[in-house]
């Protein structure tokens, strides 16, 4: 049993930037870890996920403003968040999947994100 929890959630203005992380109670060297995000009204959708390999997966409308990297060593996945719109504000979810085991994914409990002057 794996937990993740993330951290770095809250306030932003527009264009600005904000950083979150997520860590794992576990090792997660063989899982693809992510981001998914949700919006009040509206279903959880992919933000950004990497591999054990560092090949990164983006949403088309995120790409060139979001970041996604991670930290084996430290059990962590960072999400570099900038340009920021009140539409990137949600509840941000950590994700990992086993790629060896099927079905074995986990989730964390999501931090809230506002974007508003």
């Amino acid at each position: 049993q794996v937990q993740l929890v993330e951290s770095g959630g809250g306030l932003v203005q527009p264009g600005g930037s904000l950083r979150l992380s997520c860590v794992a109670s576990g090792t997660i060297v063989s899982y693809v870890v992510g981001w998914y995000r949700q919006a009040p009204g509206n279903q959880r959708e992919l933000v950004a996920t990497i591999t054990s390999s560092g090949r990164t997966n983006y949403a088309d409308s995120l790409k060139g403003r979001f970041t996604i990297s991670r930290d084996f060593a430290k059990r962590t996945v960072y999400l570099q968040m900038n340009t920021m719109n009140p539409e990137d504000a949600a509840v941000y979810y950590c994700y990992a999947r086993s790629q060896i085991t099927p079905g074995l994914e986990y989730w964390g409990q999501g931090t809230q994100v506002t974007v508003s002057s």
